[in-house]
C-alpha cells in the first residue's frame, strides 16, 4: 500500500457524518465512568462502548503499567520497546472509544511496571510500592473526578496478581482522594460516588477465579446497535480491541451479552446513573435545564448540520455564561469542549496536517502539508502547535527534541503536540479546538550510538573465542572491564571471564545513548532513547554434532542465538520442509514459539515431521499456547495437552527451585551436565503454558513451583519416538537466551543433541 493509499483508507474509515453523530452522543449526560486495570487491553471495551456511544457517559481508563512484561504476537519487541508499543496501542484503542487514558506507571524505570506474571496482589504491591501506587491512583481520581469507578477484575485467588492489586487498591484510593487532609499534587479532594465490581468471573484461557463473583446489583445492557452505523456495541468494542495487536486481540464478536455489576455497599439499581446527576438540569447551574434541552435538540436535529450547529451554538453561549458550583465546574468545562467539537464537525470545516514520513531524522526535514477548508465556519485560524525543539519552515518539518514515549495521560479532546490549534466562528459562536495530525511523526533527535551487535555471546567450548563489535560513530569508546582488550572491532575477554557483562558505551568521554525507533503499521511511530550499553556473555556450553533446523514465525531469535553459540543452524522454507531429502539431512528440528499458529501450513506438516522423528530425528517444540493450533492428539507425536488456564500451569518465580526428576536423562546429562548453577540468573519467570497431561511415553524431567504451590512437572518432557526423540520445553528459553543467561544456552545445546 502506498502512503497515499494508506491515507485514503484512514480517511474512508472515519466519515464526518459518523464522527458528528458520535460527538453528539456525548451531550446526553455530564456523568463519567472510570475503569481501572493493570495492563493495556484490560479494559472491558464492549461495555465502555455502550456506556459512551449509547448512554453518552464519558469514559476513562486508569492503567497501572505499560504491559512491557507481556507477550508479542506481531514481532520480537520485548521489555521497554514492547511497553512503548503497547502504550501507543492503548492510545489508539482509547481513540476508538472516545476514552480518556491515564497511567500510573511513568516509564521503564518506574517501579509501577509490568515485571512479569504474578499470582498475588500483595507480591505485586511489594514490587510497585503500595503507598506509591495507591496515591497515584488517588491523584488520578482527583484529576478525573469520575462519578463511578469500576476495576476490570476481581481480587480473588486464581486471578493475575497485577489485576488483584488494582482492585484491592480501588477503595483505598477512593478514600484518599476524598480526604481533605491528604495532599496529592495540589489537587482538591473528590468523592467518587459509586464503586462497582464486575459481577462475572474473570476465568478463561489465562485465569481461574477460585471464588464466585459477587451478586449483580445493576446491569449494563449489551444488546442493541448504534443507529447510524449499525454496529453492535460488542463490535465497537472489538474495533478498539483490534488495536491491541501485540496481544493478538480483535475478534469478530457474537451478539453481546449484558454486563452485570455489583455496587460495593449500595442497594440494587435499575441503571448505573441512579442517584447521580443524569443531565445538566440536575446540577446547580443557572439555566442548566435550558442548556440540556438545547443539547438534546442538537442531537435530535441530526443529520441536518445547520440545525445541529444552531442548537449547539445556543447551548454553548448559555453554558459559557453559567456559574457552576466548584464541584461541577469540570462538567461544564467538558461540555464546552464537547460542544466545540460538535460545532467544528457540523460546520463542514476540513483542516488537516499531513507529514510525509513516520520518522524525522536528526539531520533531515520531512514534507509538511496543511489543508484548510472552512466550510460554513467563519474567521478560520489555524496554528501549528509543536513540541519544544521542533521547527516548521514553510512546507518542511524538523525536530531535535524527543517527546516522552510514556505520557501519563491522553485525551481525545486535547491531543498532544504536534497538533493544530483551530479557531473559528460557527453559528455565531467562537470555538477553539485542537486536532491531531493525520500522521504524527516521531523525531530521531540525534544519531546516538549504535553497536552492531548490541548483544552477543561467546562460547568458550566453540571455535570463536572473541567478540566482533562495530560502533557507530567510530569515535565511540567502550568502558571496558579490567582484563578486556579491544583491537579495532575485536573484543577479547580474559580467560577467566564468565557470565554476563554490561559494558557502557562512551562518546566524548561521557555515557552515550542509543536511539531506537519503535514502529508498527497500526500505531504511530515512537522513538526510545536509552543508555547505550553493550551486553555480552561468556559461556561454556559443550556442543553436539549435527545440523539443526529451526522453524520459527518471527517471534524470537532462537536460531540466531544457536548460531552464535556455535551450532550449525538452518531455517527451512516451507518447500524444504516438504522435501524428504532435505529433512533427512537434518539431525534435529526445533519448532519455535507460536510457530504452529503463525507459520501457515505447519500444523498440516506435523505427520511428516512425526515420521521423520520416528526415523531417528530429534524434534524439539518450544512453548505454545493451547490456542496456537496445538492439537493435543495430533500436534506432538504422542498425546500432550497444554494446561489452561495458564495461571495454573506456569511458574512465575524466576528463582524457583528446580528439581531434576531424571538427572541422568540424556537431555539433562549431555553434552552438558545441567546442574544448579544453570538455573541461576533467570529473568522474569521460569516458564508458562506447562503441559497438563501427557502420554506415558513422555518422561517429566523437571519439577518446580511458585511459593506455596504444588510442584508442576510439565515444564520439560521427553519421549523416545521410534528411533528418534521428541522433547517439549515450556521454559522461556527464547527469553533467557535474549537475556544472555548461560544456563539457557547449555540446556538448548542438550535439547538439540541428536539421540544417540
Amino acid at each position: 500500500m502506498t502512503p497515499d493509499q494508506a491515507r485514503l483508507e484512514a480517511d474512508r474509515a472515519r466519515p464526518r457524518i459518523v464522527e458528528l453523530w458520535h460527538a453528539l452522543t456525548a451531550l446526553r449526560t455530564p456523568l463519567t465512568f472510570l475503569q481501572s486495570g493493570a495492563h493495556p487491553d484490560d479494559e472491558t471495551s464492549a461495555m465502555l462502548a455502550a456506556l459512551r456511544f449509547r448512554d453518552g457517559i464519558g469514559v476513562g481508563y486508569a492503567c497501572a503499567t505499560r504491559g512491557e512484561g507481556g507477550q508479542n504476537d506481531i514481532g520480537r519487541a520485548r521489555g521497554t520497546a514492547l511497553g512503548t508499543l503497547r502504550t501507543a496501542e492503548m492510545e489508539a484503542a482509547a481513540a476508538r472509544l472516545d476514552m480518556d487514558l491515564h497511567w500510573l506507571g511513568t516509564g521503564p524505570e518506574d517501579p509501577i511496571r509490568d515485571f512479569g506474571f504474578s499470582k498475588s496482589g500483595e507480591e505485586t504491591l511489594a514490587h510497585w510500592g503500595r503507598d506509591r501506587t495507591r496515591d497515584r491512583f488517588a491523584a488520578i481520581l482527583r484529576r478525573v473526578r469520575p462519578d463511578m469507578l469500576c476495576p476490570t477484575f476481581l481480587d480473588v485467588p486464581g486471578q493475575h496478581g497485577h489485576h488483584r492489586a488494582m482492585t484491592a487498591l480501588a477503595p483505598e484510593a477512593m478514600a484518599r482522594a476524598a480526604d481533605p487532609g491528604v495532599a496529592l499534587d495540589g489537587l482538591p479532594p473528590w468523592t467518587v460516588q459509586k464503586l462497582y465490581l464486575p459481577a462475572w468471573s474473570g476465568a478463561g484461557q489465562a485465569y481461574d477465579d477460585d471464588l464466585p463473583p459477587p451478586p449483580a446489583t445493576v446491569t449494563v445492557p449489551g444488546a442493541g446497535r448504534d443507529p447510524v452505523t449499525g454496529w453492535t456495541w460488542a463490535r465497537m468494542g472489538q474495533h478498539s480491541r483490534a488495536m491491541h495487536r501485540t496481544q493478538g486481540m480483535g475478534r469478530w464478536p457474537p451478539e453481546a451479552g449484558d454486563f452485570p455489576l455489583h455496587r460495593v455497599g449500595g442497594p440494587p439499581e435499575v441503571d448505573v446513573s441512579d442517584g447521580l446527576p443524569r443531565s445538566l438540569a440536575d446540577l446547580d447551574i443557572a439555566g442548566g435545564a435550558a442548556v440540556q434541552a438545547m443539547m438534546d435538540a442538537a442531537r435530535d436535529a441530526f443529520p441536518d448540520p445547520e440545525a445541529v450547529a444552531r442548537h449547539a451554538a445556543a447551548a454553548l453561549a448559555r453554558l459559557r455564561a453559567a456559574q457552576p458550583a466548584p464541584e461541577d465546574a469540570h462538567r461544564v468545562d467538558r461540555k464546552i469542549a464537547e460542544l466545540g467539537r460538535v460545532l467544528h464537525l457540523a460546520s463542514g470545516a476540513d483542516i488537516r496536517a499531513h507529514v510525509d514520513a513516520d520518522l524525522i531524522g536528526p539531520d533531515a526535514a520531512v514534507g509538511f502539508d496543511l489543508e484548510a477548508s472552512s466550510g460554513d465556519a467563519r474567521d478560520l485560524s489555524v496554528d501549528v502547535a509543536l513540541p519544544e525543539g521542533w521547527r516548521l519552515d514553510g512546507n518542511t518539518l524538523s525536530a531535535k527534541a524527543l517527546p516522552d514515549p510514556y505520557p501519563t495521560e491522553w485525551r481525545p479532546l486535547s491531543p498532544p503536540r504536534p497538533a493544530l490549534e483551530v479557531g473559528a466562528t460557527v453559528a455565531g459562536e467562537r470555538i477553539a479546538i485542537r486536532l491531531p495530525f493525520d500522521r504524527t511523526p516521531a523525531p530521531i533527535p540525534d544519531r546516538g550510538v549504535q553497536a552492531q551487535p548490541q548483544t552477543d555471546v561467546v562460547n568458550r567450548a566453540a571455535t570463536r573465542r572473541d567478540f566482533t563489535v562495530q560502533l557507530t560513530p567510530p569515535d565511540a569508546a567502550l568502558d571496558l572491564p579490567d582484563g578486556w582488550a579491544r583491537d579495532g572491532d575485536r573484543l577479547t575477554p580474559p580467560p577467566s571471564a564468565r557470565g554476563r557483562r554490561d559494558i557502557p558505551i562512551l562518546l566524548d568521554g561521557r555515557p552515550a545513548r542509543q536511539i531506537t525507533p519503535v514502529q508498527a503499521p497500526h500505531v504511530t511511530a515512537r522513538v526510545l532513547a536509552r543508555p547505550a550499553v553493550l551486553r555480552l556473555s561468556v559461556i561454556d556450553a559443550a556442543l553436539p554434532e549435527g545440523r539443526v533446523g529451526y522453524v520459527g514465525a518471527g517471534h524470537d531469535r532462537v536460531a540466531h542465538w544457536m548460531r552464535r553459540m556455535g551450532l550449525d543452524v538452518v531455517e527451512p522454507s516451507d518447500a524444504q520442509l516438504d522435501d524428504a531429502g532435505y529433512l533427512a539431512a537434518l539431525d534435529s528440528l526445533v519448532i519455535g514459539i507460536f510457530a504452529l499458529r503463525f507459520r501457515p501450513g505447519l500444523s498440516g506438516r506435523m505427520p511428516v515431521l512425526h515420521a521423520w522423528t520416528r526415523a531417528g530425528g530429534t524434534l524439539l517444540t518450544l512453548y505454545h499456547r493451547p490456542w496456537d493450533n496445538w492439537d493435543p492428539a495430533a500436534t506432538p507425536p504422542k498425546r500432550l495437552q497444554i494446561g489452561r488456564p495458564s495461571l495454573r500451569w506456569r511458574v512465575t518465580d524466576a528463582g524457583a527451585t528446580v528439581t531434576h526428576l531424571a538427572p541422568d536423562h540424556a537431555v539433562l546429562s549431555g553434552p552438558n551436565r545441567i546442574g544448579a548453577t544453570d538455573w541461576e540468573g533467570w529473568n522474569k519467570e521460569r516458564g508458562l503454558y506447562f503441559a497438563q497431561s501427557w502420554d506415558p511415553a513422555y518422561v517429566p524431567l523437571l519439577a518446580m513451583s511458585d511459593p506455596g504451590e504444588a510442584p508442576l512437572e510439565g515444564a520439560l518432557l521427553s519421549a523416545e519416538i521410534g528411533a528418534g526423540r521428541h522433547t517439549h520445553c515450556a521454559l522461556i528459553l527464547h527469553h533467557q537466551m535474549e537475556m544472555l543467561v548461560p544456563g539457557a544456552f547449555r540446556l538448548m545445546a542438550n535439547l538439540v543433541a541428536p539421540r544417540a
